[in-house]
């Protein structure tokens, strides 16, 4: 092996020595290890069966403590490597109650589905449920048109099942059966996108809390029981195409909860900042997106969304959903133009041509709405002589084309 003066030999990504690659993401369970384990020994009250926390301490875990420091009982000794005294960081910014709604409907045994736009932290949301109330986030199943029953009950080690016949050994759990016998939570993103039939196999699992193994009748295993803490939450998005319309049989297993856009502005600026900051830290950038830049591009998004400015102005909407999970991803390619190309352009100037690209992903001729909110609030801004607003008309002819 040749190599080059004063190197060693070059080693593949998959020597044997080479270290773990970091992960992009981090499963909540994992994230925020302290904080469940702190919770878990804070609020020692009644919890339902299987539950690793109470229910209030599940929503302090999802929506915080409210920057005040929780702090033990004096009579309960820390966990190794959790403090005494702790302030639990806000993971999802919304209502309150519709956390508290979503705690009570899992502890009561009922299957959970949340609902709402695209980009509104239904999935991020069911994560942190999940998370906090099992310990697990990962028994997840991704509805999609080629989701099958298997994937949902059970399938077969097909090496084993010609070797032996059918067996417990061979057979290979989903995630939900995985769910079912640890007494766990199940998720099923995008159940909507999933085909009737196979939505129809969560029917008889929610209300039988088992499912049937024909191949093993006769024996213990014919049947797998649900044990005390298994339950299902479901997501799925309002506003998408190719979607398989629930049966009614379905739909009364669930109870609906509608996850709505962040409500005010100073929050959401407060989220797209954070997460898209956090994005930028992975890649090992800073992120230097000013103030100013991010509010006006959540207050963008804020009124294409909604049809109408904070002003009152009327606005007309794109077929396109202008989620918070998109301001996100504009802020942090706002950020990574800043880190990784600075002085060659002012990173305001960059914010037409990225929400053109958002706003023309489902219609290109939503890009004329686009104009038209440009020659609207953009323009009356700017002749009431905000600088930003200004330098953002300056830069009407970017949407041109």
């Amino acid at each position: 092996m040749t190599t080059a003066a004063g190197s060693g030999p070059h080693r593949p990504p998959s020597a044997p020595d080479a270290p773990a690659p970091a992960r992009q993401i981090v499963p909540p369970e994992e994230l925020h290890a302290t904080e469940l384990a702190f919770l878990a020994a804070h609020d020692t009250g009644p919890r339902p069966p299987g539950w690793h926390l109470t229910p209030r301490a599940v929503v302090t875990f999802v929506m915080g403590s409210r920057g005040t420091a929780l702090t033990l009982p004096d009579d309960t000794a820390p966990p190794a490597g959790v403090p005494r005294r702790l302030v639990v960081e806000g993971k999802f910014v919304g209502d309150r109650a519709l956390v508290e709604r979503c705690v009570v409907t899992l502890a009561g045994e009922r299957a959970l589905l949340l609902t709402g736009e695209p980009g509104t932290a239904k999935s991020m949301l069911s994560e942190l449920l999940a998370a906090a109330v099992c310990g697990s986030s990962q028994l997840t199943v991704q509805g999609t048109a080629g989701t099958t029953e298997d994937q949902l009950k059970y399938g077969w080690n097909y090496a084993q099942l010609l070797a032996g016949g059918p067996s417990p050994d061979a057979l290979v759990p989903s995630p939900i059966l995985t769910a079912m016998r640890r007494g766990a939570i199940g998720r099923v993103e995008e159940v909507t996108r999933c085909l009737p039939e196979v939505q129809d196999a969560l029917v008889s699992l929610l209300s039988e809390r088992r499912i049937a193994v024909p191949e093993l009748a006769g024996g213990p295993d014919a049947t797998a029981h649900a044990a005390p803490g298994f339950n299902l939450i479901a997501t799925a998005n309002l506003r998408d195409r190719g979607v398989s319309e629930m049966s009614a049989a379905l739909k009364r297993r669930f109870n609906f909860e509608t996850v709505g856009p962040i409500g005010d502005l100073d929050a959401e600026t407060a989220l797209v900042r954070r997460q898209a900051r956090a994005a930028l830290e992975r890649s090992g950038a800073a992120f230097q997106v000013d103030d100013t830049v991010l509010e006006a591009l959540v207050t963008a998004f804020r009124d294409l969304r909604e049809g109408r400015s904070a002003e009152g102005w009327e606005v007309e909407r794109p077929s396109t959903v202008m989620s918070t999970a998109e301001a996100v991803a504009v802020a942090g390619a706002l950020g990574l133009a800043a880190a990784y190309f600075p002085g060659d352009r002012d990173v305001l100037g960059l914010l037409p041509g990225h929400l053109l690209g958002v706003v023309r992903k489902d219609d290109p001729t939503d890009a004329a709405r686009l104009r038209g909110y440009w020659d609207g609030p953009v323009r009356r801004r700017a002749e009431e002589g905000s600088a930003t607003w200004r330098s953002l008309w300056d830069l009407r002819t970017e949407l041109e084309g």
